[in-house]
């Protein structure tokens, strides 16, 4: 992508090397603005117009832990459609073909381009990259609505008849999406064979494992009520396809979970959005701790039921009773296994009160390097509440300290201070082979594949650092075709905290259940026992330091009883916008669960 950023802004140059380039006089040629067929002439401006597709739509950092259970950002916070608090006003997607005609525009004109201008190589390989580009944007749109119109080719604006398109079902778009992808996998190459100019262009292992987690999801419940059997077949054969042709180009499971985003390049990362300052920098202001940040903090804060799923290091579930907490032998128990006995996983996701903070901030004298940040609590028991110590422990410590005492930490850049946040350059891996060995072993799995499917999570959990355990099954205990399904909803959430999967998980496996279950957001505050203190020297993974603090569970950090999950179970479908329906002159279909007649599944 730094390649990709770079022909951009060399389109923009030539652009003004033409605009200065004019005679002087009344007789010269008109070139104060660029002319669309001069792009088609120069294999340099074709290449930057499709660079420009890539700026647009590949992903990045998704701060989003709110949108499940996952974290939270501040109280009462939780939006309408999660409480079940829907319409068609608030539960909409806007159906938006920006890129689509772009790439339309671009395919119909490369089609064209003669060989003088641009190989025949070459041209194919542009083809197949804006063809990848197309199948996302409609995937897109129709994994929330279902089917949309089908537009594959530049529309005259001038006929206006014609840009009035009725949706295509939902098959057909899959079916196009998929023939796209197909087409994108015929002309991409598995490993670019200049690495260094062209890291970050999608390849043929990139298509094979979106097309993957595309098939994936058309087979899962919310496209798939009744299990077509057919259906999990394309997608594993996808995915498996998908996995032999990782291996076969050198992907692999990075040996070391916290450094698959520390350590660029490397084989786990299959398609990836490259940040890097000045061109193209990100930040992680948003979900720093707020002392060691700024302009924005404090998002993501993981939720009890985060910090509970990461397993035991033995691969045994975290035990947590609420009942028992006040049994001082538990709740000494529960804090050992909680903060000593977890897999790799939980470490490089989450940071926790009571060790140093990963970045280079200092804050003298309240905070100086190699010190614990202390973002723990106390309770006072006149006024039944309790009160953040951290402002206790680091006198004038700045900020707001939050309302978990715990932050988000997957993928944090640790080299810049808060005066530099916005000069973080941590790539954004938006595909990585962890991804397509989940998404063959769950297909596996639906198959009656479940030796496939446990050898995937077992592969997962052993990179995790969790031991082999009797039997070498990881802690997995897993027999039977439903409970292994169990195994990878849980597995999943954990492997891929804070990277934007777990709410587009939970909607196409149709377990809205298990966040109303939950009823409110649920946190754990590591609370000081009466009479005890801590200093920034001290550190919680000390058995001594560790046991002046009790963990309490509170029921609701919204403080808010009607703040909970509370998700309609009827609508999985998202609603098309009421004023697109009238601007198509209502030639779009309402979908039938918002009063139309269109049927997503069909």
């Amino acid at each position: 992508m730094k390649r990709i950023h770079t022909l951009s802004i060399a389109l923009a140059t030539l652009a003004a090397v033409q605009l200065c380039s004019c005679k002087k006089g009344l007789d010269y040629d008109n070139v104060s603005a660029m002319s669309p067929e001069n792009v088609w002439k120069d294999s340099t401006m074709i290449q930057a117009y499709l660079s420009d597709i890539y700026g647009g739509l590949m992903p990045g950092w998704p701060f989003n832990g709110s949108d499940a259970d996952e974290g939270i950002s501040t109280p009462r916070s939780l939006d309408d459609y999660r409480r079940g608090i829907i319409s068609v006003s608030n539960t909409n997607t806007k159906l938006d073909y920006q890129y689509i005609e772009k790439i339309n525009y671009f395919l119909d004109n490369l089609q064209k381009a003669p060989t003088t201008v641009i190989s025949a190589e070459r041209n194919s390989r542009f083809a197949g990259e804006a063809k990848f580009w197309r199948a996302w944007s409609y995937w897109g749109m129709v994994r929330q609505t279902g089917g949309i119109p089908l537009i594959l080719h530049t529309q005259d604006y001038l006929n206006k008849p014609s840009l009035f398109v009725p949706r295509n079902k939902t098959s057909e778009c899959v079916a196009q999406i998929v023939k796209d992808l197909d087409d994108a996998i015929q002309s991409l190459p598995a490993v670019y064979p200049n690495a260094g100019q062209d890291y970050g262009r999608i390849t043929k292992v990139a298509a094979m494992a979106f097309k993957g987690r595309v098939l994936l999801t058309y087979a899962s419940p919310l496209f798939n009520p009744n299990g077509d059997a057919a259906r999990w077949q394309s997608a594993y054969d996808a995915c498996k396809a998908a996995m032999d042709a990782a291996i076969s180009a050198g992907h692999a499971l990075h040996p070391s979970f916290r450094n698959i985003w520390y350590q660029e390049r490397n084989k786990e990362v299959i398609m990836v959005n490259q940040f890097w300052y000045p061109i193209h920098a990100n930040s992680f202001n948003g979900v720093r701790a707020e002392p060691f940040t700024r302009d924005a903090s404090n998002n993501n804060q993981p939720l009890l039921s985060l910090l509970l799923a990461f397993p035991k290091r033995d691969g045994t579930p975290m035990q947590f009773d609420v009942n028992k907490l006040n049994d001082p032998d538990y709740n000494t128990a529960f804090m050992n296994d909680f903060y000593t006995n977890r897999d790799d996983r939980f470490y490089a996701t989450v940071f926790y009160g009571g060790i140093p903070y990963p970045t280079p901030d200092q804050i003298p004298p309240s905070y100086v390097s190699g010190n614990s940040y202390w973002n723990v609590w106390q309770y006072d028991a006149a006024n039944n509440r309790y009160t953040n110590a951290s402002i206790v422990i680091h006198p004038g410590m700045p900020g707001n300290p939050g309302i978990t005492g715990f932050f988000d930490r997957k993928g944090l850049d640790t080299t810049v201070t808060s005066a530099l946040v916005y000069q973080s350059g941590t790539d954004w891996p938006e595909i990585r082979f962890a991804e397509v060995l989940m998404n063959y072993g769950e297909c596996a799995n639906e198959l009656g594949k479940s030796g496939e499917a446990l050898q995937v999570l077992y592969s997962i959990r052993q990179r995790a650092g969790i031991t082999p355990g009797a039997g070498n099954t990881y802690g997995i205990t897993a027999a039977t075709t439903a409970a292994i399904r169990d195994a990878y909803i849980r597995e999943r959430q954990v492997e891929f905290a804070f990277e934007g999967k777990r709410f587009d998980d939970l909607r196409r496996w149709k377990r809205y259940d298990i966040l109303n279950s939950q009823g409110g957001r649920h946190g754990l505050y590591i609370t000081l026992k009466d009479g005890q203190m801590v200093t920034p020297a001290d550190n919680i993974m000390d058995a001594p330091t560790r046991a002046k603090f009790t963990a309490r569970y509170i029921d609701n950090l919204d403080g808010d009883a009607g703040v909970k999950f509370g998700l309609d179970l009827n609508h999985w479908f998202f609603a098309l916008k009421p004023d697109q329906i009238s601007q198509s002159q209502n030639v779009l279909l309402q979908n039938k669960e918002w009063g139309g007649s269109f049927d997503p599944l069909q």
